[in-house]
């Protein structure tokens, strides 16, 4: 019987341990295609940043947004109420700039500090006529400026609804596809 108690132990201990580091999570979708599709089940390591100042360029980071969740079903919504849990959506996407960085999207292009980014992971082209031309803008303090893969479609850094997002509501960083199977890799 004490063995069978410690074993449980054990398993409980892995299981809490588990959930402080990593974080299932599901793409809902498409402004990160062609790196990611919707409905591919990722983990996410809550801790990736725990020991840096910042997020690398190109990190892939899930982060809660300030847009209201309206996907969320009733159950959801009511559970987030009453265990004080975020309404707001939880976006993904990637790391372009962090604090001190300046951006510039001209002529279709992203340019940090003055270098043009090599994006090779863009669905496709885009043009600062639809997105919003960016002109020197310097990334604030203790913020990041992000964008989707799939530019076009995208709501990121670009957007007053999005803007730069703070370090702290960075929720982890994606470090494995687990679905489609076929499509298993690390980022």
């Amino acid at each position: 019987m004490k063995e069978f108690i410690k074993d449980i132990l054990i398993a409980l201990a892995i299981v809490v341990l588990l959930t402080l580091v990593i974080k299932p999570t599901i793409v809902k979708e498409s402004s990160m295609e062609d790196t990611l599709h919707e409905n591919n089940y990722l983990i996410l390591n809550k801790l990736a940043y725990i020991n840096k100042d910042h997020p690398d360029y190109g990190d892939i980071i899930v982060f809660e947004s300030d847009i209201y969740n309206s996907d969320a079903n009733a159950a959801t919504q009511f559970l987030n109420k009453i265990t004080g849990g975020s309404q707001n959506k939880l976006l993904i996407k990637r790391v372009i700039g962090v604090e001190g960085d300046t951006i510039t999207i001209a002529n279709g292009y992203v340019y940090r500090n003055g270098q043009k980014l090599n994006e090779d992971y863009i669905k496709c082209d885009f043009d600062e006529g639809t997105e919003g031309a960016i002109h020197n803008y310097v990334v604030p303090d203790n913020k990041l400026f992000v964008m989707g893969d799939h530019r076009t479609v995208s709501t990121d850094s670009r957007s007053d609804q999005v803007g730069t997002v703070d370090e702290d509501r960075i929720v982890g960083k994606a470090v494995l596809r687990l679905y489609p199977f076929s499509e298993i890799r690390t980022f």
